[in-house]
């Protein structure tokens, strides 16, 4: 918005995938398959899956070393219903159960690094907490594929040059983001 003083911009948080055409959004950022027709999607960025725990979880609970193994351990549930991995080319799911579940990201992360079970969530949670120790990768040899992540406009709202600026935009700072959040090496499996 600074460098373009004219734009309008109102920004809504949420986890329900918005109608775009019949709401009246100019851009929504959205995961996995776009499959409305009147929607033009971007790709802007991918995003990593990673399963994690606080070792005080670890030390009390045992380290899984496979999906099996989840049945057995507190799982903290977000806004996904499963939890996705990948073996031998297969898809794997697991539906987390646990005493806790919460629609928002950092609470799922706050409860897992005070040691209450184990949670799968984006990148973006996770590593600032992996790179201080506070949580340790698991089951990395079942991590899913990365996800591409979308910016997703109505079709006759596409080529307007608002639009365009704010879709440049995003992939520029979304891809600048994720190299500067894994220029470390994040994976240490144990």
């Amino acid at each position: 918005a600074m460098r373009h003083p004219k734009l309008s911009v109102v920004i809504d948080l949420t986890n329900r995938i918005v109608d775009l055409v019949a709401e009246g959004y100019d851009l929504a950022i959205r995961t996995g398959h776009v499959a409305d027709s009147r929607l033009i999607a971007t790709q802007v960025a991918t995003r990593t899956l990673y399963t994690c725990a606080a070792p005080s979880y670890l030390a009390r609970a045992g380290r899984p070393t496979s999906v099996e193994d989840f049945a057995q351990h507190q799982c903290i549930a977000g806004t996904n219903p499963v939890w996705q991995f990948k073996r031998d080319g297969r898809e794997i799911i697991h539906q987390p159960q646990g005493p806790f579940q919460c629609n928002n990201g950092y609470a799922v992360m706050e409860a897992c690094i005070a040691g209450m079970g184990i949670c799968q969530l984006p990148d973006f949670y996770i590593l600032p907490y992996l790179k201080q120790g506070m949580v340790e990768l698991l089951v990395e040899d079942y991590r899913p594929a990365d996800e591409p992540v979308w910016a997703v406009t109505p079709q006759r709202r596409h080529l307007l040059p608002k639009i365009q600026s704010v879709v440049d935009c995003l992939q520029r700072e979304l891809s600048a983001a994720i190299t500067s959040s894994v220029s470390h090496n994040p994976a240490n499996p144990r």
